[in-house]
């Protein structure tokens, strides 16, 4: 009923979240490694926005924020996430779900002194999600940490790190016409017989 390929249950979710990315990289017009990001409180209620996707390997995915954000501080109290990836050009989507684990002093630094200088600073002025009274008081501040650091090192604030999601779940969609979408998901078993702990499903649209 169509020429789209099938999702292949015998990949590695992680390298098929790679090709996906590469096509994304070559058709999505602005950060094909954009995702939005769901966190909750200890009680249940939820918030999402959207954040850029820094790091992936066979451990997992890895975003930056200030801990004492709002994402920052209900992943704290609440370590679990689910991420989504939507890809308008390729009629793709990518939903991750697991807990998540802070990354190391080593890789915030190196990721922090990767950034340009103006969104270091940024972060350094910033009282992420905290309300703010005018916004020439945050342009006030940025203006004194410029000047503070000049042309020195910038260092990594303390409130400001990673997060490494793990992941326990991970869902591709493809869009297929008529609304016949396919959909696999792996899901994390210790026990699974692939070599990965990995198990795969297809899933009815």
């Amino acid at each position: 009923m169509s020429d789209i390929p099938l999702i292949d249950l015998k990949a590695d979710p992680f390298a098929l979240f790679a090709a996906w990315m590469s096509d994304a990289e070559k058709s999505e017009p602005n950060d094909p490694n954009a995702m939005a990001v769901a966190t909750a409180t200890p009680d249940g209620r939820p918030s999402v926005r959207m954040l850029l996707l820094k790091g992936v390997d066979e451990r997992g995915f890895v975003f930056y924020t200030n801990l004492e954000s709002r994402k920052g501080r209900e992943l704290l109290a609440n370590p679990y996430v689910a991420l989504l990836f939507h890809w308008k050009s390729l009629r793709r989507q990518i939903r991750i779900e697991g807990p998540v684990e802070a990354v190391s002093a080593a890789e915030a630094d190196a990721y922090f002194a990767s950034r340009s200088r103006m969104s270091r600073l940024g972060a350094i002025a910033s009282d992420q999600s905290r309300p703010l009274d005018d916004r020439s008081t945050f342009e006030e501040r940025l203006k004194a940490v410029d000047e503070k650091y000049g042309d020195g090192p910038i260092p990594r604030p303390a409130n400001w790190s990673g997060f490494r999601v793990l992941p326990e779940a991970i869902e591709f969609w493809q869009d297929r016409p008529y609304r016949l979408h396919d959909r696999a998901v792996w899901t994390r078993d210790g026990n699974a017989h692939d070599g990965n702990g990995w198990n795969v499903t297809r899933l009815y649209p």
